[in-house]
């Protein structure tokens, strides 16, 4: 089996697919179904800032749409016949990501469980992925693995896999593990950040998220430690702007490199918490850890020093957004130190409908006639709803004193203006005036 990882860095230049990125609202009920957001289809080629060719579309950043995907020139190159292709593309030739996917040989794995995911190694030429957009707030992402065990039923990642001619359903079954990422991002770094952000015409540096399309602490964290080894990386830097989000409290393993880093770059920690009902949480989420522990790991980060938030993304409509459960996400995650909280009502893409629609039409009956009526052509909730969510949030973030989170700040510092996230007019109207009075 070929190792996970090795010692020397690359010396060749990339070139990576784009996306413009979107980051969905939040949201309490309405009866409109509609929203004002619009299907962006085939986007133009172009040259980025860094001189390189996009396509406005890369499988590490949040989708701004929903584009179709598997339409890339198979004139040569490998045939993928599995079971889980749509029958449209079962002998499409492979390219790109997709045939390295279908050559990545088996991970070795440890463990037995019959219900493991199946492992692979695969060979990527880059580990840090360009974002260009204003609606995140970032420019960089890093996703040590493709694919993700959690298996949260609403995982709008799912995507991802199909740029691999991969059913979204295989998102938790086919876990890829990216080879060589330390030298990899020792390279990156040196060739494409900047420690003068253009987008804030160089008052501040580029941030980079770590987990936007995966969990980075996801069980095969345990065995490949692709996620210790780029926070390695980056701790022998310093001046650099970085986040990190999960759901998993093995995060507090690393606890000792986090602080390195810290004390040389800014690092903020967020920590999902969709509810505090660890039923619900198991149903929503089969494999991730219980609520209690990521709580937990929110108060053991804090004690170490570190800056920590929660998300509790995504709001799910008439489940996880009854009166009260919100308040007590972020009431549980103010006591456990977190410093910030914030929240994202449920974007839905195809591939991530195609999953969650069903599992909604089987457990929650009575919310499938709505859920059809919102989600079956659109990926986001209506405008009204997400209003109130923003609304909602506000308030919950005043009464609990949370702040902004910091790489949030610094962006506000370099010019408010620019704290647009994509939500809808008036959720960004009351976001920013909040944000840009109190900080």
């Amino acid at each position: 089996m070929p190792p996970v990882h090795s010692p020397t860095a690359p010396s060749f230049r990339t070139r990576r697919r784009h996306v413009s990125p979107t980051t969905a609202g939040l949201f309490p009920e309405c009866p409109d179904a509609k929203s004002p957001k619009q299907v962006v289809q085939s986007p133009a080629r172009t040259e980025d800032r860094r001189g390189s060719i996009s396509d406005r579309e890369t499988t590490d950043c949040p989708p701004a749409s929903t584009t179709q995907s598997g339409n890339q020139n198979r004139k040569a190159g490998p045939v993928r016949n599995d079971a889980v292709v749509p029958p449209e593309r079962a002998n499409a030739r492979l390219v790109g990501i997709a045939r390295l996917a279908a050559f990545s040989p088996p991970a070795e794995t440890g463990r037995k469980s019959a219900e493991k995911p199946e492992y692979f190694v695969l060979p990527v030429k880059s580990i840090l992925n360009r974002c260009d957009s204003d609606r995140v707030p970032f420019e960089w992402t890093i996703n040590p693995y493709r694919g993700c065990e959690f298996a949260c039923k609403y995982c709008y990642a799912r995507y991802t896999h199909e740029y691999m001619e991969l059913d979204g359903a295989e998102f938790e079954k086919k876990i890829y593990v990216k080879k060589d990422a330390a030298p990899l991002l020792a390279w990156d770094v040196a060739h494409k950040y900047s420690y003068t952000s253009e987008a804030s015409d160089g008052a501040r540096p580029d941030h980079i998220a770590i987990g936007t399309a995966t969990d980075p602490y996801q069980p095969a964290e345990r065995e490949y430690g692709v996620t210790r080894a780029c926070l390695e990386e980056l701790a022998k830097r310093e001046g650099m702007s970085i986040s990190i989000i999960t759901k998993s409290n093995q995060i507090v393993r690393d606890i000792d490199v986090l602080q390195r880093i810290a004390e040389r770059s800014n690092l903020g920690i967020d920590i999902t918490i969709t509810t505090l009902r660890a039923g619900l949480t198991r149903l929503l989420e089969p494999r991730a850890p219980r609520p209690d522990l990521r709580l937990a790991a929110v108060k053991q980060l804090r004690e170490a020093g570190l800056s920590v938030g929660v998300s509790a993304s995504p709001l799910i409509p008439g489940i996880t957004d009854r009166d009260g459960d919100l308040e007590a996400v972020a009431e549980a995650a103010r006591e456990a130190g977190a410093q910030w909280f914030f929240s994202g009502v449920l974007f839905l893409m195809p591939s991530s409908a195609k999953q969650f629609l069903p599992f909604v039409r089987e457990k929650f009956p009575r919310l499938a006639k709505q859920y059809e009526q919102w989600f079956a052509k659109n990926g986001y909730a209506p405008e009204e709803y997400r209003r109130k969510a923003s609304e909602r949030l506000a308030r919950i973030r005043e009464k609990y004193g949370f702040r902004s989170r910091p790489w949030m700040e610094n962006k506000r510092k370099a010019t408010c203006s620019q704290l647009s996230l994509g939500w809808d007019a008036a959720a960004r109207t009351m976001e920013q005036t909040q944000a840009c009075a109190t900080g």
